[in-house]
């Protein structure tokens, strides 16, 4: 039986009798802000514990407390196999517009090499794995883009150079606290490093200026260089991305018409 937050709480240490606020979002969990004098938390509780593609919650908390210690991300509290605990932290949660922003895009571009430098997580990203989970979920209506999405990702390279990568960089995972971090570790294994890159540049259709900036900043000037390397990834990324939406309950039509164009490369 799934517990209730309160019930939860009431086994954390110094947190029974918090006060809960159910958030939205949370598409594989519930999840809510809890607070006790003049602490802050986010409570995630899972309807059983996790496997591929996402992390178990004691992977997934060891590799956001190395993030912690490099500045990248927020303090894990508690983890348990179906219960996750972070600090919460007041700061600016990224929205599209903040993409229009050099300054945000280079302080981006800087935080990700150094998440790219952390040490690697002995789980590999696997992306056709993701990508069958995902198909077996989706109407026979569909199955044409089902297999063209299939044949793109078999078609990727495999990584050349593996390291630490987020592997889900929308806006909505980027806060600046000043600094900038991430949210939501839990796809979070080694990949190819343009993954996180082409995450933001294919989700966001971000225009030239922008990824130049953003190339630029990743590799301290002479982005150019890189954009084969980016664009590989970013169909990768479209391929993906079609699956998931097409999966998930929910999702309108437009969206998937929307996602369907960007396959077309």
């Amino acid at each position: 039986m799934v517990m209730t937050p309160e019930e939860v709480l009431a086994g954390i240490d110094g947190w029974a009798g918090a006060t809960v606020t159910r958030l939205d979002g949370g598409l594989s969990n519930r999840t809510w802000r809890v607070d006790k004098a003049g602490r802050s938390a986010v409570l995630k509780i899972d309807d059983q514990p996790r496997s591929e593609p996402y992390n178990a919650r004691r992977q997934e908390a060891e590799i956001q407390t190395r993030a912690f210690a490099a500045g990248l991300a927020n303090r894990v509290l508690y983890v348990s196999e179906t219960v996750y605990m972070t600090e919460y932290v007041d700061g600016v949660v990224w929205s599209p517009d903040c993409l229009d922003e050099a300054g945000n895009l280079e302080q981006l571009g800087v935080a990700l090499r150094k998440m790219h430098s952390l040490p690697l997580t002995g789980r590999v990203f696997d992306a056709m794995g993701a990508a069958r989970d995902y198909a077996r979920h989706i109407a026979d209506d569909e199955q044409r883009n089902v297999r063209e999405c299939l044949r793109m990702i078999a078609a990727a390279p495999r990584p050349a150079n593996l390291c630490c990568c987020h592997n889900d960089l929308v806006v909505e995972n980027i806060i600046n606290v000043p600094g900038t971090r991430f949210l939501d570790w839990e796809y979070a294994c080694d990949n190819d490093l343009f993954f996180d890159l082409a995450t933001i540049v294919e989700h966001h259709r971000l225009d030239d200026e922008q990824v130049s900036q953003l190339l630029n900043a990743y590799f301290e000037g002479g982005g150019e260089h890189w954009l084969s390397q980016l664009e590989s990834q970013r169909r990768l990324y479209a391929a993906l991305y079609w699956l998931w939406l097409a999966a998930r309950p929910g999702s309108s039509d437009d969206e998937l018409h929307a996602a369907a164009q960007n396959l077309v490369r």
